[in-house]
Protein backbone atom coordinates (compact mmCIF):
# COMPACT_ATOMS: atom_id res chain seq x y z
CA UNK A 1 0.00 0.00 0.00
CA UNK A 2 1.36 3.55 -0.53
CA UNK A 3 1.01 6.15 1.95
CA UNK A 4 -1.16 9.24 0.92
CA UNK A 5 1.10 11.87 -0.47
CA UNK A 6 1.59 15.24 1.87
CA UNK A 7 -0.98 17.98 -0.07
CA UNK A 8 0.64 21.21 -0.60
CA UNK A 9 -0.44 23.08 2.23
CA UNK A 10 1.42 20.14 4.96
CA UNK A 11 4.43 20.12 2.63
CA UNK A 12 4.89 24.14 1.47
CA UNK A 13 3.11 26.78 2.87
CA UNK A 14 1.10 28.81 -0.04
CA UNK A 15 2.42 32.56 -0.41
CA UNK A 16 -0.17 34.32 -2.45
CA UNK A 17 1.89 36.54 -5.21
CA UNK A 18 4.82 33.93 -4.96
CA UNK A 19 7.93 33.38 -3.18
CA UNK A 20 10.62 35.62 -3.32
CA UNK A 21 14.89 35.48 -2.33
CA UNK A 22 14.43 36.39 0.82
CA UNK A 23 11.71 34.61 1.72
CA UNK A 24 13.46 31.09 1.22
CA UNK A 25 16.64 32.50 2.71
CA UNK A 26 14.77 32.69 5.80
CA UNK A 27 13.73 29.30 5.86
CA UNK A 28 14.54 27.08 8.94
CA UNK A 29 17.38 24.35 7.66
CA UNK A 30 14.93 22.01 9.61
CA UNK A 31 11.98 23.22 6.84
CA UNK A 32 13.19 21.17 4.42
CA UNK A 33 15.77 18.52 5.54
CA UNK A 34 17.61 16.72 3.29
CA UNK A 35 16.60 19.07 0.13
CA UNK A 36 17.51 21.24 -2.13
CA UNK A 37 15.16 24.82 -2.25
CA UNK A 38 15.64 26.60 -4.98
CA UNK A 39 13.35 29.66 -6.87
CA UNK A 40 12.13 30.43 -10.14
CA UNK A 41 9.71 33.21 -10.69
CA UNK A 42 8.20 32.91 -7.27
CA UNK A 43 7.65 28.98 -7.18
CA UNK A 44 10.00 26.57 -5.21
CA UNK A 45 11.54 24.01 -6.76
CA UNK A 46 12.31 21.48 -3.96
CA UNK A 47 14.43 18.09 -5.38
CA UNK A 48 16.24 15.61 -3.50
CA UNK A 49 19.65 15.38 -1.86
CA UNK A 50 22.07 14.62 -4.32
CA UNK A 51 23.14 10.44 -3.97
CA UNK A 52 26.42 9.41 -2.35
CA UNK A 53 27.81 9.17 -6.33
CA UNK A 54 26.97 12.43 -7.63
CA UNK A 55 28.49 13.40 -4.53
CA UNK A 56 31.77 11.61 -4.89
CA UNK A 57 31.55 12.82 -8.56
CA UNK A 58 31.43 16.59 -7.04
CA UNK A 59 34.06 16.11 -5.00
CA UNK A 60 36.63 14.77 -7.62
CA UNK A 61 35.34 17.34 -9.54
CA UNK A 62 36.19 20.57 -7.44
CA UNK A 63 39.74 18.85 -6.41
CA UNK A 64 40.52 18.99 -10.04
CA UNK A 65 39.54 21.86 -10.91
CA UNK A 66 40.83 23.60 -7.50
CA UNK A 67 44.39 22.89 -8.76
CA UNK A 68 44.44 25.22 -11.72
CA UNK A 69 41.78 28.19 -10.14
CA UNK A 70 43.29 31.75 -10.90
CA UNK A 71 43.94 33.77 -8.02
CA UNK A 72 41.30 35.37 -6.00
CA UNK A 73 38.76 32.62 -7.59
CA UNK A 74 36.79 30.37 -4.86
CA UNK A 75 35.18 26.58 -5.50
CA UNK A 76 32.11 26.10 -3.35
CA UNK A 77 30.04 23.89 -3.83
CA UNK A 78 25.75 24.08 -3.15
CA UNK A 79 25.91 27.56 -2.40
CA UNK A 80 22.74 30.12 -2.81
CA UNK A 81 23.41 32.14 -6.08
CA UNK A 82 19.97 35.14 -6.36
CA UNK A 83 19.39 35.84 -10.21
CA UNK A 84 16.87 38.67 -9.08
CA UNK A 85 14.57 38.80 -6.86
CA UNK A 86 12.25 35.89 -7.69
CA UNK A 87 14.99 33.03 -8.61
CA UNK A 88 17.54 31.60 -6.50
CA UNK A 89 19.47 28.43 -7.66
CA UNK A 90 21.60 26.31 -6.20
CA UNK A 91 24.52 25.08 -8.73
CA UNK A 92 26.28 21.73 -7.50
CA UNK A 93 29.48 23.63 -8.15
CA UNK A 94 29.92 27.35 -8.67
CA UNK A 95 33.75 29.30 -9.21
CA UNK A 96 33.03 32.67 -7.35
CA UNK A 97 35.20 35.82 -8.22
CA UNK A 98 35.49 36.77 -4.09
CA UNK A 99 36.96 34.18 -2.75
CA UNK A 100 36.73 34.15 1.20
CA UNK A 101 33.06 36.59 1.26
CA UNK A 102 30.93 35.33 4.03
CA UNK A 103 27.34 35.62 2.99
CA UNK A 104 24.27 33.27 2.83
CA UNK A 105 23.38 33.97 -0.89
CA UNK A 106 26.26 35.21 -4.15
CA UNK A 107 24.95 37.50 -6.48
CA UNK A 108 24.65 35.74 -10.36
CA UNK A 109 27.54 38.93 -11.20
CA UNK A 110 29.83 36.61 -8.28
CA UNK A 111 29.32 33.49 -10.03
CA UNK A 112 32.11 33.16 -13.00
CA UNK A 113 30.58 28.95 -13.79
CA UNK A 114 27.79 27.26 -12.65
CA UNK A 115 28.47 23.69 -13.00
CA UNK A 116 25.65 21.07 -12.51
CA UNK A 117 26.10 17.28 -12.17
CA UNK A 118 22.64 15.97 -13.85
CA UNK A 119 20.87 13.33 -12.01
CA UNK A 120 18.02 11.68 -12.57
CA UNK A 121 15.43 14.12 -10.76
CA UNK A 122 17.14 16.87 -11.98
CA UNK A 123 18.01 15.93 -15.60
CA UNK A 124 15.43 17.82 -17.47
CA UNK A 125 15.80 21.06 -15.22
CA UNK A 126 19.83 21.16 -15.46
CA UNK A 127 19.96 20.82 -19.59
CA UNK A 128 17.05 23.22 -20.12
CA UNK A 129 15.79 25.50 -17.23
CA UNK A 130 18.98 26.09 -14.99
CA UNK A 131 20.69 26.49 -18.86
CA UNK A 132 18.20 29.50 -19.56
CA UNK A 133 17.99 30.83 -15.91
CA UNK A 134 22.02 31.34 -16.02
CA UNK A 135 22.59 32.52 -19.08
CA UNK A 136 19.59 35.14 -18.61
CA UNK A 137 21.49 36.23 -15.69
CA UNK A 138 24.55 36.46 -17.51
CA UNK A 139 27.13 34.14 -16.21
CA UNK A 140 29.73 33.91 -18.12
CA UNK A 141 30.32 29.64 -18.07
CA UNK A 142 28.05 26.88 -17.61
CA UNK A 143 29.55 23.00 -16.94
CA UNK A 144 27.19 20.65 -17.22
CA UNK A 145 28.10 17.09 -16.10
CA UNK A 146 26.86 13.53 -17.20
CA UNK A 147 27.69 10.72 -14.28
CA UNK A 148 25.86 7.88 -16.55
CA UNK A 149 27.59 9.01 -19.62
CA UNK A 150 31.01 10.02 -18.33
CA UNK A 151 30.42 12.96 -20.22
CA UNK A 152 30.84 16.85 -20.06
CA UNK A 153 30.24 19.83 -22.06
CA UNK A 154 31.74 23.20 -21.02
CA UNK A 155 29.16 26.22 -22.37
CA UNK A 156 30.19 29.74 -22.68
CA UNK A 157 27.34 33.00 -22.66
CA UNK A 158 27.47 34.57 -26.50
CA UNK A 159 24.65 36.48 -27.78
CA UNK A 160 22.57 35.97 -24.93
CA UNK A 161 22.43 32.32 -25.35
CA UNK A 162 25.14 29.86 -23.87
CA UNK A 163 27.63 28.33 -26.60
CA UNK A 164 29.48 24.97 -26.24
CA UNK A 165 32.94 25.20 -26.58
CA UNK A 166 34.45 21.83 -25.12
CA UNK A 167 32.95 18.31 -24.67
CA UNK A 168 34.73 15.81 -22.90
CA UNK A 169 36.25 12.79 -25.24
CA UNK A 170 36.45 9.33 -23.35
CA UNK A 171 35.56 10.64 -20.02
CA UNK A 172 38.20 13.80 -19.61
CA UNK A 173 37.15 17.60 -20.47
CA UNK A 174 39.85 19.82 -22.01
CA UNK A 175 39.16 23.51 -20.39
CA UNK A 176 40.91 26.30 -21.73
CA UNK A 177 38.60 28.89 -20.74
CA UNK A 178 37.59 30.63 -17.69
CA UNK A 179 41.21 28.46 -17.32
CA UNK A 180 43.24 25.92 -18.39
CA UNK A 181 42.65 22.39 -16.91
CA UNK A 182 42.10 18.40 -17.91
CA UNK A 183 38.96 17.03 -15.75
CA UNK A 184 38.78 13.27 -15.89
CA UNK A 185 35.18 12.05 -14.98
CA UNK A 186 35.92 8.33 -15.32
CA UNK A 187 37.14 7.97 -11.69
Amino acid sequence: MVAPAETESESVPIRPGGWTAEDVLAFSEDQFPGQRVELVDGALLVSPAPSSGHQRLLHRLQLQLAAALPEGAELLPGVNVRLGGKRLLVPDLALVARAGMETPCYDESDVLLAAEIESPSTRLRDRGLKLTLYAEAMVRYYLLVDPELKAATLFELGTGEYVPIARSQSGRIELTRPFETTVDLTG
